[in-house]
């Protein structure tokens, strides 16, 4: 028996995988050997998607199929739009509403017999998925706006028709380029808590609404996958305050505040997704609004050069520029997270699919640290 403690599982190696790599030290991400800076700035979503899931990026015949494929399970049933209404009416917490929209998801699934070790059904259930969550999560927010849901634009991409179905107008270039983006730097990350979770969810050889239904409610979590929400706020309460930026996080500091996205359990330097999210919210801010550029920027050089926290290897995560980026774009801040999972989908599903085909049931041990040799008392004498 191994008696070695590792909590958390900090640096423990419990699979293998060819779906993507973090080198911390250099701050370098790749999906299937591409670094993250060529996909972002080269490929869409489903380009990224398919090449997670089939291991090689499409070419222009493989990516109309897969596209039009996710294209056509985009709608959601009339009983999951009943059930967005129900819980926006009951102000719900949007990660909340979108694991019942996910667990929703099988009930109208054409495949739901199918074995569950017949891994192409697996994955055609997975691209449902990921096709339909962008659908309830935009339907879930106009529910709470107090009008109804748009059906998906035929001639829109992923990323840009959620912007649509959410906002009601058709995005912009930038706008629609930029959350593609966003969404292609979230896709995959590793054996992080939300796709482990996924992974001993299908280990079990639950089905895949299941291990996404699981990974959604790891994400969910204030410790993995909530900073870019508390980031914004942070930046709000800059902008409501009446001390100038600059003044602000030195007074923050100085009373001990903790500055959210800023440090990483795997990268040493500034994550090289901060770096891409950084230039485009600098883009956006040379065509709308400059100040939350302007904010997030002089609290990363304060906070990594001033205070030296650079030095100690702290440095922004991407959930430092994504917040401000998101809401430049105009997503309510309590939709991050969930616009996270919507993208992490797809990695959940490559992962699970992964580990699916050489399957081990993963089933860690706990060193037991309670009583011995206690005396039973029946009942009536206790």
């Amino acid at each position: 028996m191994v008696d070695d403690l590792k909590k958390g599982l900090e640096g423990v190696l419990v699979a293998e995988s060819g779906l993507s790599s973090i080198d911390g030290s250099e701050g370098r991400l790749i999906y299937r050997g591409y670094t993250i800076e060529d996909l972002a700035r080269g490929a869409s979503y489903e380009e990224v998607v398919y090449l997670l899931w089939h291991g090689h990026l499409p070419n222009e015949d493989e990516l109309e199929a897969f596209t039009e494929a996710l294209n056509e399970e985009r709608d959601v049933s009339d009983a999951v739009l009943t059930t967005m209404e129900q819980l926006a009416e009951a102000d719900e917490q949007p990660m909340a509403a979108l694991r019942t929209a996910v667990s929703m998801f099988s009930a109208s699934e054409p495949e739901r017999d199918a074995d569950p070790e017949d891994l192409e059904a697996s994955l055609r259930k997975g691209r449902r998925i990921t096709a339909k969550i962008p659908t309830a999560l935009a339907a879930f927010e106009r529910y709470r706006l107090g009008e109804e849901p748009l059906d998906p634009h035929p001639e829109l991409g992923l990323a840009a028709n959620f912007l649509y179905m959410l906002t009601g107008e058709e995005p912009s270039d930038v706008h629609a380029e930029t959350f593609d983006q966003a969404l292609i730097l979230h896709a995959d990350h590793g054996l992080n808590a939300s796709t482990f979770t996924s992974m001993v969810i299908g280990s079990t050889m639950a089905d895949i609404y299941s291990a996404v239904s699981g990974g959604v409610s790891a994400l969910s979590g204030p410790l993995h996958g909530g900073a870019n929400q508390d980031v914004m706020e942070v930046l709000k309460e800059i902008d409501e305050s009446d001390l100038d930026h600059r003044a602000w996080v030195e007074q923050a500091t100085e009373e001990g505040r903790r500055i959210p996205g800023f440090g990483h359990r795997v990268y040493d330097v500034k994550d090289p997704r901060a770096k891409i999210l950084q230039e485009r919210s600098k883009e956006l801010a040379e065509n709308g609004e400059d100040k939350w550029y302007n904010y997030t920027t002089t609290i990363e050089q304060y906070l990594t050069e001033e205070k030296g926290l650079g030095e100690k290897g702290i440095a922004p995560n991407v959930d430092f520029y994504s917040g401000s980026v998101y809401y430049q774009l105009g997503i309510p801040i309590d939709m991050y997270t969930p616009i996270f999972a919507m993208s992490r989908a797809g990695g959940w599903v490559g992962h699970v699919l992964e580990y699916q085909e050489d399957n081990r049931l993963i089933r860690p041990r706990a060193r037991y640290t309670g009583p011995q040799d206690k005396e039973f008392v029946p009942l009536e004498e206790r």
